[in-house]
């Protein structure tokens, strides 16, 4: 029998204009996010006498990492001078159990609205939607006032509970629309086979929604570090999380401006997502294929 006869492709020319025009814009992107790190990385390697030079994109002269280790431990937060250290620490214990409970009830929640369909599903998801664009200083007060006559007003598990109650809408949507976007099959194969709410969850759908965790880790990390207004507001003196330290120490002067202080305290401050992002990226783009944002 006889071979179709193949024919090469033909070569691609070496001008194309839509290639060329997808290069330029990725470039101009890349510099235009990466120019602030740039300066930021090369300012807090500077002395204060080379910046005033006024050469913002040049590289220093002599590497000084001082401003790094002022900025840590000695840089001046209003009348304390400890730096931006006890700031991490909070943001830290802010953090962890936030994104934990916001992303363990938003699972539970997804899974039921996904697959067990509740009598009232249609308006409890309504009600989800609108709570998701809801904006934060709306429900500022309602909370402030809430929180003050519970008695935990300005305390970690305030911050923590504040966090969670914003986390919830979103992390329900993402985990309801990944299990929806799973095969049904498998949800009634494991109902055949005598199994329950929790135990369908724990064996059938939790093993399979790593993907969607990634996501819903990456998001929640970064959301919740990244906040200003509500560790602002709720978490207190004692507890302030880094974003707010990292205002405080910019907003603090005593003679001269520390540029290199305030811009080592800057990446400090944005490390941790920095990291996230690099280490995690390539699972953040997997969990949004495997149905994150599907409808």
């Amino acid at each position: 029998m006889n071979q179709p006869r193949r024919y090469p492709a033909p070569p691609k020319p070496l001008f194309d204009p839509g290639r060329w025009a997808v290069y330029a814009f990725l470039l101009s992107a890349a510099v235009f996010f990466l120019l602030p790190l740039y300066i930021m990385l090369a300012t807090s390697f500077k002395s204060v006498a080379e910046i005033r030079q006024g050469a913002i994109f040049a590289l220093p002269g002599v590497l000084d990492a001082s401003a790094w280790s002022e900025a840590w431990s000695k840089a001046c937060t209003g009348l304390s001078c400890n730096g931006i250290r006890g700031g991490f620490w909070n943001s830290v214990a802010i953090v962890v159990p936030s994104t934990l409970l916001s992303i363990a009830i938003g699972a539970v929640n997804g899974y039921a609205l996904a697959l067990w369909r509740p009598r009232a599903f249609e308006w409890m998801f309504g009600v989800l939607m609108l709570a998701s664009f809801v904006p934060y200083q709306v429900l500022l007060y309602p909370l402030v006032r809430g929180s003050a006559m519970a008695g935990i007003f300005g305390t970690l598990p305030n911050i923590i509970l504040v966090h969670t109650i914003f986390g919830m809408p979103t992390m329900t949507l993402l985990f309801r629309n990944y299990y929806g976007s799973l095969p049904l099959e498998l949800f009634k194969a494991a109902r055949i086979d005598g199994a329950g709410f929790w135990r369908i969850f724990g064996l059938v759908m939790l093993p399979m929604s790593l993907p969607i965790l990634v996501v819903a880790t990456i998001m929640q990390t970064t959301g919740i570090w990244n906040d200003f207004l509500l560790g602002l507001v709720f978490a207190g003196r004692s507890n302030q999380p880094m974003t707010v330290e990292l205002n405080n120490i910019i907003a603090t002067t005593f003679g001269e401006v520390k540029y290199n202080v305030n811009m080592a305290a800057t990446v400090l401050t944005s490390m941790l997502p920095l990291a996230i992002y690099f280490v995690s990226g390539r699972w953040f783009v997997r969990g949004i294929a495997a149905g994150a944002v599907k409808g």
